[in-house]
């Protein structure tokens, strides 16, 4: 299939490279060319000068860019993939942004008879590189099986959850689910740590257990070690974390934990941690 990828950050560029490898003719672009040259020379494909040049011809446009504002930019903006974007097409947003903008974008597609879907992802850079992603998928049915067989070159699982917005909102549910996971994890390795003992060995026995959770199993070790520098930002989750408050406050619902973590990575941020893994809440409880 010909397809495009704007976006090659620390997700897009395997995710790109993954499609490449199941045989599909991919086209990318991304804001910094030389990045988009160097996955050029890894994998084949083309390189675009722009996002419209990369959309021209392609059956699917997948996006993973930042923001809000960053996915406008490529897709409705000047230069943006909807300028050249054939009737028929589908255009898949990967990028973690608000249900509001999905919903925008829908009716923007609409307008050009091309399909969307709204379509996050979890996993993380390991899970964009091992080609075991999860993805959650707002849209149509129709757009869905088409995408589907293709998302499978770099997902383990994607589900279809209802209207345009509904990938998002799964997307916020992840992420204030992941919050409170690993301030439960900094909190319980903290104590650990003032009562002298062997946090290594009870993360063993207990990993075992009811607590255990992927938090645990890939953070806890690094977090006994102090070990940061890798995995998801702490810059990055503030921005999820906002997308999701301000969805609560949209409609009603009580985010109260969700709020109070959200405040102590703004803590980590303030101690120079911004783009430290997301697991980086203990250094606020130990001094580090």
């Amino acid at each position: 299939m010909q397809v495009s990828f704007i976006g090659l950050g620390v997700m897009g560029y395997p995710m790109a490279g993954h499609l490449q490898q199941a045989g599909h003719s991919v086209s990318v672009y991304n804001r910094t060319a030389a990045k988009a040259q160097a996955w050029q020379q890894t994998y084949g494909g083309k390189t675009a000068a722009t996002p419209a040049e990369a959309a021209a011809g392609a059956d699917i446009i997948f996006v993973c860019v930042g923001n809000d504002d960053d996915v406008r930019a490529v897709i409705t903006g000047s230069q943006g993939a909807l300028e050249t974007a054939k009737p028929g097409a589908l255009l898949v947003d990967h990028t973690t942004a608000s249900a509001q903008l999905a919903r925008e974008l829908a009716i923007a597609c609409a307008e050009k008879q091309v399909a969307f879907l709204d379509a996050p992802v979890s996993g993380g850079q390991a899970g964009a590189e091992n080609g075991q992603l999860t993805i959650m998928v707002g849209g149509e049915q129709s757009a869905f099986e088409k995408a589907q067989p293709v998302m499978d070159a770099y997902a383990r699982h994607s589900q279809l959850l209802g209207e345009h917005g509904s990938g998002q909102l799964a997307k916020m549910m992840n992420q204030i689910c992941i919050a409170g996971i690993v301030q439960g994890l900094a909190e319980a390795l903290h104590f650990g740590q003032q009562a002298n003992m062997d946090c290594a060995a009870v993360i063993d026995v207990i990993s075992k257990g009811a607590a255990q959770s992927w938090q645990m199993e890939n953070r806890a070790n690094t977090m006994i070690n102090g070990e940061y520098d890798f995995g998801f930002a702490v810059d990055w989750m503030r921005k999820d974390l906002a997308i999701a408050l301000e969805e609560a406050r949209r409609n009603g619902s009580t985010l109260a934990l969700t709020a109070l973590v959200d405040q102590y990575y703004a803590d980590v941020q303030k101690r120079g941690g911004g783009r430290w893994d997301t697991s980086s809440l203990l250094t606020r409880l130990a001094g580090a």
